[in-house]
C-alpha cells in the first residue's frame, strides 16, 4: 500500500480543502504534483523522505481530491501563486514557519512562485523538469507547439477544452500524452489519477491552472525578471535526459537567470521523474536537503 503509515487529512486553508498526507519528524519539507496527477506520485519517494523528515504531501486545489477555486476572469485563484499561499497556510497549520519544498512539473511551478513570493519561508527548493513558465512561452516554437500542444489547447475558452476532454478523460490525459509511460506509475497511484481525472469539476481546475500559466502566471514573471528579482534560496534543477528539456534548453543556464545558487543533473529518464527515478530522486532531495 502506498504511504505506509501516514496520515490522511482534509485541510481547510483560505478559500479551499486540501487533500494532505503527512508522516515523519524533523526538518520539513513539502512535496508538491504535477499535471495531470496528484500527490500519489510522491509515495516512493515521501515514504523515504519520511525517515528524516517531516513529510507533507497535498493535492494542489483543483486536483485530486481538493476542493476546486472558484473561477475568475483573470484566472487569479488557479495561479501558482494562490498555490502558493495555500502552501503557506498548510505549512502553518503543521507549525512550520520555514521548509523545504520539491515540486515536479506544475508543483515546480508552484514551488518556485513560492520562493519569489514567500523568501522568507522557503530555506531550498528542488524544481523537476521545469524551466519558468514565463521562458516557456518565450522560446515556444513549432517544436514545442508540436510535441507540448496540450499548453495551448487546455488554455482555450471554457467549455471547448472540458467538453472535448470530457468524453474520454484517461484517453486525454494519459494515453494520448503519457501513453507509454503508464507502466511506470504505481497502479494505486494510477488508479488515483483516473479517478480524479473523471471528475468534471477537476477537468475545469487542470484547464483553468494552463490558462492561468499563459496569462496570469506568465505575467508575474516577467514581471519579476523586469524587476531584477531573484530566488534567495539555493535551487536544485533535476529534469530527464531522454525529455524535451534536455532536447529543446539549456536549464542550468536558463535557472541561472533566475537565482544566485543553482546546481542539478539530467536523470536518465523521461518527464515522470519521481515515479520512473525514484530511488534516484530521494537520494538527489536528500543530499540536497540535507546541506
Amino acid at each position: 500500500m502506498a504511504f505506509e503509515g501516514f496520515e490522511l487529512s482534509q485541510i481547510a486553508v483560505d478559500d479551499v480543502s486540501l487533500r494532505v498526507r503527512h508522516r515523519g519528524g524533523g526538518p520539513p519539507v513539502l512535496l508538491l504534483h504535477g499535471y495531470p496527477e496528484t500527490h500519489m506520485m510522491w509515495a516512493r519517494v515521501a515514504e523515504g523522505l519520511a525517515a528524516d523528515h517531516t513529510v507533507i504531501v497535498p493535492d494542489l486545489r483543483g486536483y485530486g481530491a481538493s476542493t476546486k477555486p472558484p473561477t475568475s476572469d483573470d484566472h487569479e485563484t488557479s495561479s501558482k501563486r494562490a498555490m502558493a499561499r495555500d502552501a503557506i497556510g498548510l505549512m502553518q497549520h503543521f507549525g512550520f514557519d520555514r521548509f523545504d519544498v520539491a515540486g515536479h512539473d506544475r508543483g515546480g511551478r508552484v514551488a518556485y512562485r513560492l520562493a519569489l513570493d514567500h523568501p522568507q519561508a522557503v530555506r531550498r527548493v528542488s524544481v523537476m523538469d521545469i524551466i519558468p513558465t514565463g521562458e516557456v512561452w518565450a522560446r515556444a516554437d513549432r517544436r514545442f507547439a508540436l510535441a507540448y500542444w496540450h499548453w495551448s489547447f487546455l488554455v482555450q475558452p471554457n467549455p471547448m477544452p472540458e467538453a472535448l476532454i470530457g468524453a474520454n478523460p484517461e484517453f486525454f490525459f494519459f494515453e494520448s500524452q503519457f501513453g507509454g509511460l503508464i507502466p511506470t506509475f504505481d497502479r494505486e497511484a494510477y488508479a488515483d489519477y483516473v479517478r480524479a481525472a473523471r471528475n468534471p469539476s477537476v477537468i475545469h481546475a487542470m484547464c483553468e491552472d494552463y490558462r492561468a500559466g499563459a496569462g496570469y502566471d506568465r505575467l508575474l514573471d516577467e514581471a519579476d525578471r523586469k524587476a531584477g528579482r531573484q530566488i534567495a534560496c539555493p535551487v536544485q534543477v533535476l529534469w530527464g535526459a531522454k525529455g524535451a528539456l534536455a532536447a529543446w534548453y539549456d536549464t542550468l543556464a536558463i535557472w541561472r537567470e533566475w537565482a544566485p545558487d543553482v546546481r542539478g543533473q539530467a536523470l536518465d529518464c523521461g518527464h515522470f521523474i519521481p515515479e520512473e527515478k525514484p530511488e534516484e530522486t530521494l537520494a538527489l532531495l536528500r543530499a540536497f536537503f540535507s546541506e
